[in-house]
């Protein structure tokens, strides 16, 4: 643990005060104290990096210091006694920040009914566990548009963990943007088969580079890709923060998570009490925090960054990418014409549009 602790006061005119409403959801029975567990060093540059940077905004945004623990793995061994450290010194609302806590953070709220649990990544929810992730596919859109509008040769790279849902749903909107830009563009994915290995990404963003593949985007944890593309004289766009701050002349833009602009609400509403976590999971985009794009390079036409930006302000007003008519590359119709892909359908996502082209 890094820090030592001093809570202010909790009825400050932000709100993050009043505990104990009567009503049907989950109240806290103590003043709220609000703890993290981040899955890896607070300094990893990606994922973890962006939860440690919200924090820091959140605590003046909450008028409380937040405690945090480094490099709690994702083992329940590890992970139950950490978040029970918390509880035993009194905190009640727990942050998790990771996939791999789902099962022990379900198992630590059913044992611990007046504490909240709130988990990046996760997979379970109950009356007072909320899993959440962001709507990426909005962020990576825009990506997707200013790599497009950047590409001389409307070849696009993609280099990504994992073909699931989550990671499927960024690569098929990186290509819907590109081609709002470039109705020629194509996205060639290279997965690696590890959220973070830099060795496997340098070789996939090299292999691109070499195919003649001039904007390399990326749904992976390390900044390789981009240091990469640096290195070979083209550009890149990154992910989980704006990754400028490694390859400042190759990152065109970033999709960030802005956990800050979700968290810091939703625990105003856990601390107001009768608070009703999502049975399924909170699953906010750009209008409710969780991701944004971070645009843009200099190197970017203002051209480009008004289309790109004017798209922004029209997923705000609640423009749907995934539209219909949209068919995968094997010609299947995915979304009916007129309609939108419902949540269940991204989850579950194991096709790509037309314009991938998906290496393993």
């Amino acid at each position: 643990m890094r820090h030592k602790f001093l809570f202010t006061s909790l009825t400050m005119a932000i709100g993050f005060a009043a505990v104990g409403h009567a009503a049907t959801g989950f109240s806290l029975t103590e003043a709220p104290k609000v703890a993290f567990l981040f899955f890896a060093e607070k300094t990893d540059g990606g994922w973890t990096q962006a939860f440690e940077e919200a924090r820091v905004k959140m605590e003046p945004a909450l008028g409380m210091k937040i405690p945090f623990v480094e490099n709690v793995p994702e083992v329940a061994g590890q992970i139950k006694p950490a978040a029970e450290a918390f509880i035993q010194r009194g905190y009640n609302i727990i942050i998790g920040t990771a996939f791999g806590y789902s099962d022990a953070f379900k198992e630590l709220a059913e044992k611990y009914p007046k504490v909240a649990f709130l988990n990046g990544s996760g997979t379970t929810n109950g009356p007072n566990l909320e899993s959440f992730y962001g709507r990426t596919y909005e962020s990576q859109y825009l990506c997707g548009m200013a790599a497009g509008g950047m590409s001389k040769t409307g070849k696009l790279g993609f280099v990504a963990a994992h073909p699931i849902g989550p990671v499927n749903w960024t690569i098929n909107a990186y290509e819907l943007g590109a081609k709002q830009l470039n109705p020629n563009a194509t996205v060639t994915v290279i997965f690696t088969g590890s959220w973070n290995d830099p060795v496997k990404e340098r070789a996939a963003a090299q292999a691109m580079a070499d195919q003649g593949i001039d904007v390399i985007g990326q749904h992976v944890d390390t900044p390789t890709p981009q240091i990469v593309a640096q290195e070979r004289g083209i550009y890149g766009t990154g992910h989980h923060r704006d990754l400028r701050e490694f390859a400042p002349k190759a990152t065109l833009c970033s999709s960030a998570w802005t956990w800050d602009a979700f968290l810091a609400p939703e625990l105003k509403k856990v601390a107001a009490g009768n608070w009703e976590p999502s049975p399924y999971g909170a699953f906010p985009g750009i209008k409710d925090g969780g991701t944004d794009i971070a645009c843009c390079n200099a190197a970017v036409p203002k051209d480009v960054v008004d289309k790109v930006m004017a798209e922004r302000d029209a997923i705000i007003a609640g423009k749907q990418i995934f539209t219909g008519p949209i068919k995968d590359t094997g010609s299947v119709e995915r979304v009916a014409d007129g309609k939108s892909l419902d949540d269940g359908g991204f989850w579950k996502m194991d096709w790509y549009v037309p314009g991938v082209i998906a290496q393993k």
